[in-house]
């Protein structure tokens, strides 16, 4: 009876202890789940937090990103505006000036021809910067006999000058030219073909020509007509810084010549319009 008691107090006591470890282990696993979902809770409030600042930033940088596009599209609207203002006044400046110049021209070329009739040039060359004189204008000088052929050239071409038929008579001076290159009627056939030009309003072209008379034949006399032919083509292109100091080496190298004193009105006239 007695080893039975003992027996069963055994297994009360194996049965007692196997229960309290049983709920010990219990115990400990709901710790630990506990611990563990305090963890992933944790985290996950975290990464919300993460989330929720990054969709933060993320429309911060949108919106910049946003008003930057509309800001260089209104700078580019005001560049357009600011061109196309800028095009519109050099335009309005490109006409103004266009008419200035215009209006120079006219000056000159008024102011010309009314010198030019106190100087007594006649109405049939109007424009001319010179009367087709010496050489060019009166009977061609004498010329021995084998001269005689180029003499005869350079009459007709002077004549086809003095009627006014500019276009032939440049023309016939220019065949003369290639005719007899070596005669020595040559510096005033080169002078009429410039005087040619310049009533045909070649202005250029005559400025060049008569260039050739002055570096070319030096010693002739028709290099104060030249440089007085070079000066009224300059004020009539509007150069007239070119033309004033066209007049004055005119008036320098050859005070004595005949178209010295025109060369001096023109001049005095130049000088006085501002």
């Amino acid at each position: 009876m007695t080893l039975l008691k003992n027996y069963l107090f055994v297994g009360l006591s194996l049965f007692a202890l196997t229960s309290h470890a049983a709920l010990f282990d219990d115990k400990e696993a709901r710790k630990k789940i506990l611990e563990v979902e305090t963890k992933a809770q944790t985290n996950h409030d975290a990464q919300q937090a993460t989330i929720v600042e990054l969709k933060k930033k993320l429309s911060a940088v949108e919106s910049l990103q946003s008003q930057n596009v509309q800001d260089l599209q209104a700078q580019i609207e005001q560049l357009k505006q600011e061109v196309a203002q800028l095009k519109g006044d050099l335009e309005v400046a490109a006409h103004g000036l266009e008419q200035a110049q215009q209006r120079q021209k006219d000056l000159y070329a008024d102011t010309d021809a009314r010198l030019r009739k106190l100087e007594g040039v006649g109405t049939g060359q109007t424009g001319a910067p010179a009367a087709n004189t010496g050489a060019a204008s009166g009977a061609p000088p004498a010329v021995p006999a084998a001269e005689e052929k180029d003499a005869k050239a350079f009459a007709d071409a002077d004549a086809l000058s003095k009627s006014a038929k500019h276009k032939e008579a440049f023309a016939a001076f220019d065949a003369f030219l290639k005719e007899y290159p070596t005669s020595k009627l040559a510096p005033d056939a080169l002078y009429g073909m410039g005087y040619s030009q310049f009533a045909l309003k070649n202005y250029k072209s005559s400025i060049a020509t008569q260039q050739k008379v002055i570096d070319f034949h030096p010693e002739s006399a028709k290099v104060p007509d030249a440089m007085y032919n070079m000066a009224n083509s300059q004020i009539q292109l509007g150069q007239v810084t070119n033309a004033k100091k066209s007049l004055r080496g005119l008036i320098e190298k050859f005070p004595n010549a005949d178209v010295t004193p025109n060369a001096q009105k023109r001049l005095k006239m130049l000088e006085s319009i501002k």
